[in-house]
Formats: C-alpha cells, sequence, structure tokens
C-alpha cells in the first residue's frame, strides 16, 4: 500500500511532544513491513539543524487562502532506515512567512495568531504534493487538528484528482484536548463553502473547529490506545465532542503506540553509568540508582526506594497530587523523591520549597534534559504517572523496559499497559506496576504503600520486574496493527468505488 504520512511534527525535524516521535518511529516500522511510505510535515526552521540530507525539489505550490493564494516549494529529506528497510522519505513544505519561525505553534506568551492560515496552508499543501507529484495514494494518515482539514479536502476538492480517486483517509486522535479552535471568519481562510460550517461539520459553538472536521470526514478514525478510544466518547473526556465521537464509533478504534527500542533500551542506552539487560538488571539498576543519587545530591541509600516522576508540572499530568502527598511521605517514610520537568510557576515554588525542607529526600530539576530522563529511567525503583486523562503515555512503558514499576492513574493508555499488582496478578506474574482509580492524594498515597511494602520483599519486587521487562512495547506490534487498519480502509474505499 502507499501511505501518504502527513504530520505538523517530526523527529528530528521538528517536536513539541510525543506525536514527533510517533511520526518518527512508525512510518520506518512500516517501511520494515513493506508498505511504501510517504512522510509529509511542515519546513520550519529547526529541519536545518536536524541533521538530514535536506535538497530542493523543483516544485512550486499555489495555495488558496481565502481570496489570495500563497506560494510556496518543496524540500526532500529522509527518515533513518529502521531494521533493515530502505529509508523513508520526507516532503517539507517550505513557506517561510508561516514557518521560518522559532516556535512551531507559538511562543511562551501564547499561540501564534495566524495558527488557522498557517494549517490551512499546510492541509491543502498535503493534497496538492500528491497531485503535482502524482504521487498514488491508497491511504493518507493524518494527526491531530493541524491536518485535520486534509480528510475535508480530499472528500470536496481532490476526490477527482488523477491518484487520489480511491484514496482512503485516517485521522488519529493523539490529544482531544487540543482542537485548533478559531473565529467563525477563518472559515473563509479554508476555501470551503459555507454550507459545511454547520453543527455537524465544521461548527462548534460558534467557532471553527479545525479538528472536528478530522472526526466528520475521516474513513476511519483511532486514537492512540483502546481505552482511550472509549474514554473520549464519555462527556468526562469527550472536551465537547463526544456526541461527535459516538455517532462515528462504528469506525473509531484505538491502537497503542510503540517504543523505540534505539533510543530506550539500557542494554545500549549512552546516557546511563552502566548498562544492563533482564540477566544483569539487579546490579544494572544498583550502579544506576548510586550515581543517579550521587548526581542528585541524595544520600547513598540502596535500600530507599526512589521514587521518580518526569514530565510536565500541569494538573494534567497529576503533579498536585504528587505535591500533596510529599510532605508527610517526606516526613515519615524512608523514601527518596526525585521531580523533573517544567510547567506551571505554582507547582514549581511549591515543589523548590518542599526540596529546601526536605533535601535529603527530594531532588527537584526544573527543567528538561533527555540525558537525565533516561539517567532516571534507569536509577529510580518506581515511576509516578497519577495523571487526570492520558491518551496512551510513553513513560511507564519506557520505565518497564528499564526494570521501574510504575505507579499509574487508571485512565487512557495507562489502563491499557500497565496490570495493577493485586495478590492473584502477582502470583500468576502478570502485574506490570500498581494502579489506583480516585483522582485523589488518598488513593495515589496508597498505591505507592502497597508499591513499597512489595519493594521490602526482594524476591518479589525482581518477580515483577522481570514481567515488566518481557513486555512488547515495539514499534513493529504497533504498526502490524496500522497495517491492517489500512487495509480495511482500502477494502472499504474499493467496495464504495464499485457501488
Amino acid at each position: 500500500m502507499n501511505i501518504l504520512f502527513a504530520s505538523s511534527e517530526v523527529v528530528p525535524f521538528s517536536k513539541t511532544g510525543g506525536l514527533a516521535d510517533v511520526s518518527a518511529a512508525l512510518p520506518p516500522a512500516l517501511a520494515s513491513l513493506g508498505e511504501q511510505v510517504t512522510v509529509i510535515t511542515p519546513a520550519y526552521r529547526s529541519v536545518w539543524s536536524a541533521g538530514r540530507p535536506i535538497e530542493p525539489l523543483d516544485v512550486d505550490l499555489s495555495i488558496p487562502i481565502g481570496s489570495k493564494v500563497v506560494e510556496g516549494t518543496l524540500l526532500r529529506s529522509s527518515l533513518p532506515a529502521n531494521g533493515g528497510s530502505t529509508s523513508v522519505p520526507v516532503l517539507l513544505v517550505q513557506q517561510d512567512d508561516y514557518y521560518d519561525r522559532d516556535g512551531l505553534y507559538g511562543t511562551p506568551e501564547g499561540d501564534y495568531v495566524d495558527n488557522c492560515e498557517r494549517f490551512v496552508f499546510f492541509s491543502r499543501a498535503v493534497l496538492e504534493t500528491a497531485r503535482l507529484l502524482s504521487l498514488p495514494v491508497d491511504v493518507v494518515h493524518c494527526h491531530d487538528w493541524q491536518t485535520a482539514l486534509v480528510p475535508a479536502y480530499l472528500q470536496i476538492e481532490y476526490r477527482g484528482c488523477p491518484g487520489l480517486e480511491r484514496a482512503g483517509s485516517l485521522f488519529t486522535i493523539h490529544n482531544l484536548a487540543f482542537q485548533g479552535q478559531f473565529w467563525h471568519w477563518d472559515m473563509l481562510l479554508t476555501g470551503l463553502d459555507w454550507k459545511y460550517f454547520n453543527w455537524r461539520q465544521l461548527e462548534f459553538h460558534g467557532k471553527l473547529n479545525l479538528l472536528k472536521a478530522g472526526l466528520v470526514f475521516a474513513d476511519r478514525l483511532n486514537t492512540v490506545s483502546p481505552r482511550y478510544a472509549e474514554e473520549i466518547q464519555t462527556s468526562a473526556y469527550g472536551a465537547g465532542l463526544e456526541g461527535v465521537l459516538q455517532q462515528r464509533r462504528a469506525v473509531l478504534s484505538g491502537i497503542l503506540n510503540g517504543v523505540d527500542d534505539t533510543v530506550w533500551n539500557p542494554a545500549s542506552d549512552p546516557y546511563l553509568p552502566q548498562n544492563y539487560d533482564a540477566s544483569t538488571l539487579e546490579s544494572g539498576k544498583a550502579a544506576c540508582k548510586a550515581a543517579l543519587q550521587a548526581e542528585l545530591g541524595l544520600p547513598q541509600a540502596p535500600q530507599a526506594p526512589l521514587v521518580a516522576f518526569v514530565g510536565r508540572l500541569t494538573e494534567q499530568k497529576g503533579i498536585d497530587l504528587v505535591v500533596d502527598v510529599l510532605p508527610e511521605w517526606a516526613r515519615t517514610a524512608d523514601v527518596q523523591w526525585v521531580v523533573l520537568g517544567t510547567g506551571e510557576p505554582r507547582f514549581h515554588q511549591a515543589l523548590l520549597t518542599l526540596a529546601e525542607r526536605f533535601p535529603h529526600k527530594l531532588a527537584v530539576r526544573l527543567e528538561f534534559s533527555e540525558a537525565l530522563a533516561h539517567r532516571i529511567e534507569g536509577g529510580a525503583d518506581m515511576f509516578l504517572m497519577p495523571s487526570r486523562f492520558e491518551p496512551c503515555g510513553l513513560s511507564q512503558m519506557y520505565s518497564m523496559k528499564y526494570g521501574t514499576v510504575p505507579i499509574v492513574r487508571a485512565t487512557g493508555g495507562l489502563v491499557d499497559t500497565v496490570i495493577d499488582a493485586t495478590p492473584q496478578a502477582l502470583a500468576d506474574e502478570q502485574a506490570t506496576g500498581f494502579s489506583f482509580s480516585e483522582c485523589s492524594p488518598l488513593a495515589l498515597s496508597e498505591a505507592l504503600r502497597r508499591a513499597c511494602e512489595l519493594y521490602r520483599r526482594p524476591d518479589q519486587w525482581r518477580r515483577l520486574q522481570a514481567v515488566c521487562l518481557r513486555q512488547d512495547w515495539s514499534w513493529q506490534r504497533s504498526a502490524r496493527q496500522y497495517q491492517a487498519l489500512y487495509r480495511h480502509i482500502c477494502e472499504w474505499r474499493m467496495q464504495a468505488a464499485t457501488v
């Protein structure tokens, strides 16, 4: 199959979050299964420091934006090969007025005011590129609100173009909270007829909602975990779009993201002071833990569980619950803590105050450091993810690969990946961590208590770690599921064309 993979960010060319990692890892995994994949993404300023060869294509884009025509061009690069596959071609949409900026979507002060125009241009450019280059397309795979107009343009304007007559569309929701909502007059920028600005299609409480376009017009919808696909059909998690998703439940599914084994692997991780695998887990983690304690200024205490939190310091990630339980735990328990991340200033201040109060129990680093994140995974005993919602989550998968037991709230992809260490699950060697349901400090504290009790029983703890290490979170697993979904779309499109 020929897959056109449209994403607003792709490592190593651009990144603000997990979407970029998915867009860099899934296409090579698909290519290794024999699929023909072409990635298309904007040529932000950051692409020139990506370390990949980039060359211009002799192709000019003329894209209608409202009443004007905006010119652009195309560059060509590639993603590295994965597991013997050929490298995956990457097309970069260059329009410097839109994309030659420091940030992808905005500045620390807020989003760019012309984001609607920028991604209308990109969405049109995806299909115009396919037309100009005569790319055969069986499925165009779009991601999040920045590409959500592509299925609409495919259905309304590009269905008759050579190579796109039978092209299907898949729209993946990575985080429903980000929807690309703009004032209603921005509908003019799309070039679509005003008849589509209605409550069933592009209108949402008087605003233009780009993500809704993908939900309505794509042939199939999926999100990044089976549980999240269920949750977003409820008022608690649907962000106002649960009705649309309920109407399309028959074409909505969930596929867990994968983990890049070349990046997250304790046996080869260059950031660890000592590499280890399943056979050397105990000695390897002990060495990594001692080195991490020294780096963080914590006492060398091998008997004390080291609990880690790495991520955005926001309520969505549950850092408020961590701040609430920390004082009592630091005061009464022989447990050490490390927090790495940035976020809301109120949490910065609260954590710094606690670190000053308990310098031998808590280390706080208000930054993001890829190297330190790896060393924390290698050296910590437990990894906290008390999220209010979590479409998929990757850190719990990283943690299991490093023998670092996750403690999670039972939501989204955390439910699909972490099996709670009940007595029965432990006896059956099925448990992969600890989970709790209620979003409260008390529930988090109880999960921590259970984890620390098991940690004091080394034989049982090592068996739990061994089960974690056996889990398959490879992109090959995810790619095979996407491959099946693409085939389903192609078969449906073929049947529709013969009716």
